[in-house]
């Protein structure tokens, strides 16, 4: 059973990342250009060709899956990487108050739904694994 706060948590999440997606793609509100360090940083994305558009594809399903319910630890688990990223880019490069408040607050989401999944999570966390055979094994 999904409490109201789990709930909320996991459509704002996936709201951030759906929105965030859809405007790196389509172009639909132009972001502010980055400035100094960042800049350099950016323009060497943006370089590759290829890192923006799988970044903006990869925010779209994560935000889609946060917002339907379907495949969330996996969503958590995909978006984990990225917003640790987000969050050591804004420490290292100076950034703005509102992008450090979001970035805290994409990241206080993705703790309380990660823990809320934790049951979930759990196997992963596991020293020693098992494998799980499809067939029976005959002796």
């Amino acid at each position: 059973m999904e409490t109201k706060a789990t709930f909320a948590s996991r459509m704002l999440l996936g709201l951030v990342f759906f929105g965030f997606g859809l405007n790196g793609l389509l172009k639909l509100f132009p972001l502010p250009p980055a400035q100094g360090a960042a800049a350099v940083f950016i323009d060497g994305l943006v370089a590759t060709r290829y890192f923006f558009p799988l970044l903006f594809v990869t925010y779209l399903f994560t935000g889609a899956a946060l917002l339907t319910g379907r495949f969330v630890p996996l969503a958590l688990t995909v978006l984990a990487p990225i917003i640790v990223n987000i969050e050591v880019m804004h420490f290292f490069v100076p950034s703005s108050g509102a992008e450090l408040g979001l970035a805290a607050l994409v990241t206080a989401l993705e703790i309380f739904l990660a823990w809320s999944c934790r049951a979930t999570f759990r196997p992963l966390l596991r020293a020693r694994y098992e494998l799980v055979s499809s067939k029976p094994v005959e002796k």
